[in-house]
């Protein structure tokens, strides 16, 4: 049987995160697949550099419009529905917004979805993104403006999941969301991670690490507050709208380390990892890559008690896991963790289970059975 041509499609490409690290492991388990993306930002996302990434019509946008991408949700979609796909027979989009609206062009082509969530701001943390958009000075207008948006593209998103064969989730909450908002059954498939990168050291530093973009939903401002409540040293690592609010709420043990903007994957980030006494994780997130990297290098996570980490962290095993998104229960967290003696080789063990030649192997079956059993959806 000939090998199926495969297409990778991602929202976009233009800062490194954990969606970008699943979007080079399928580059790394189909090599051939070209790499369609709305926009591209090669200065920024230098491992993408030398691959071959095919871009829509909105890379020919002036560069500071481009830049504003995320505003304009309605013309990705528009975008991604105009590129031809034709010539490939498995499409795979690695989707947590608009990638998933590609279009197939025949009954036999087979659309595989790995998704990151449902569009947060439209079904699941719509409220909390109204609150905080997490656009600074602009909030007002996008407040103004996501109702009049949003009914309009939940139809879109919703219709665009119904042609979807295949729905991978990256963790036991989204697959729950897939099923709420979509109503389509999924596989749960962790993302990748390169658990190997990391060394844990055996004798521990003093410091903790929070890490990540800093835009309203992540609360590191939590980790900054109890660090500084407790006089604990706290190294800080990424750039956001909230730096300048998290900096001038910190206290003296608190750092700031803001060159790579939370791309975990630097030297820097992953030596404080490897040496650090704890990493705080104080977000409600889809997955949360970096509690498993965190894991790797052998440090406990204190981490809110919801959402993707429930598939990670066991309470009192691999971390404290708290109740409430709260100062207080940030500080007793630690607190508890402060008691308890977590051996560096017993957290690196846990995190194996999501190693990148795992996903690698997991998603090379599930397009290798749909190529063997091709779609036959009339919808396309």
């Amino acid at each position: 049987m000939t090998a199926p041509k495969i297409a990778i499609v991602h929202d976009w490409l233009t800062n490194m995160g954990g969606a970008e690290n699943v979007a080079l492991a399928l580059h790394e388990a189909f090599p051939s697949a070209p790499i369609y993306t709305s926009t591209f930002t090669p200065e920024a996302m230098p491992a993408f550099k030398n691959l071959d990434v095919r871009t829509t019509f909105l890379q020919n946008l002036p560069k500071p419009l481009r830049k504003l991408h995320k505003f304009f949700p309605m013309l990705r979609v528009m975008a991604f529905k105009k590129l031809d796909l034709s010539d490939f027979d498995i499409i795979i989009s690695s989707s947590s917004a608009e990638s998933k609206q590609v279009q197939k062009t025949r009954p036999n082509q087979i659309h595989i979805c790995y998704c990151h969530t449902p569009i947060r701001y439209y079904w699941s943390h719509y409220d909390e993104y109204l609150a905080d958009p997490g656009f600074g000075k602009l909030n007002w207008l996008v407040r103004l403006v996501m109702p009049l948006m949003v009914p309009a593209l939940k139809k879109s998103d919703y219709k665009a999941s119904q042609k979807v064969d295949v729905f991978i989730a990256n963790s036991s909450e989204v697959q729950q969301r897939i099923k709420k908002y979509y109503g389509k059954p999924s596989t749960v498939i962790y993302p990748p991670v390169d658990v190997d990168r990391f060394e844990p050291a055996r004798v521990r530093d003093d410091y903790y690490v929070a890490l990540g973009r800093q835009v309203p939903y992540k609360r590191i401002d939590l980790a900054v507050a109890a660090a500084t409540k407790l006089g604990l040293k706290l190294k800080v690592y990424g750039d956001g709208s909230e730096h300048q609010k998290l900096v001038e709420m910190a206290g003296p043990t608190v750092q700031f380390f803001t060159d790579r903007f939370g791309d975990a994957s630097n030297k820097a980030v992953t030596e404080a990892l490897n040496n650090a006494k704890g990493y705080i994780f104080p977000a409600d997130e889809d997955f949360g890559i970096v509690q498993v990297e965190a894991l790797a290098a052998g440090v406990p996570v204190v981490a809110y008690n919801k959402g993707g980490t429930l598939d990670i962290i066991q309470d009192g095993e691999s971390g404290i896991l708290f109740s409430s998104q709260t100062v207080k229960s940030v500080v007793q967290a630690i607190q508890k963790a402060e008691t308890i003696n977590f051996l560096p080789g017993t957290l690196r063990r846990k995190a194996k289970r999501f190693d990148k030649g795992l996903f690698i192997t997991k998603i090379r079956k599930i397009v290798n059975d749909q190529a063997s059993y091709p779609a036959r959806s009339k919808d396309y």
